[in-house]
């Protein structure tokens, strides 16, 4: 009996996250990841030369406009320590600050004054 109940339930899951779209799962997927968290790194190049390093970022994310539309801005944000030394490791005096990444062909990269 419980075993029914496990593969009905399995396959409900199954079939409503095959009917959802795209965003939807996309959605799910980063909700999933802002409970369990991950601790990314954010490498930002001047040429072939590290320029500057975030550690212990949460996650990237989209901005939306405030219009009726909603629509996606063009540039990624997030929070992470600025790992001024690039040894990976958040040291004293290293901290939490805000950033932005352009989707825009000119390169920037957008953040807090560290000091």
């Amino acid at each position: 009996m419980n075993r029914a109940r496990i593969a009905l339930g399995l396959v409900a899951a199954i079939a409503l996250a095959t009917a959802c779209t795209q965003e939807s799962q996309n959605r799910l997927g980063r909700a999933i990841q802002n409970w369990t968290g991950s601790n990314g790194v954010l490498d930002m190049y001047a040429g072939e030369k590290l320029a500057m390093r975030f550690i212990a970022i949460d996650k990237l994310t989209t901005s939306l406009g405030t219009g009726a539309s909603g629509e996606a801005r063009s540039y990624r944000f997030g929070y992470g320590i600025f790992d001024e030394n690039q040894n990976w490791v958040s040291d004293p005096g290293e901290k939490k600050l805000y950033f932005e990444v352009s989707d825009y062909s000119t390169s920037y990269v957008f953040y807090e004054n560290p000091r």
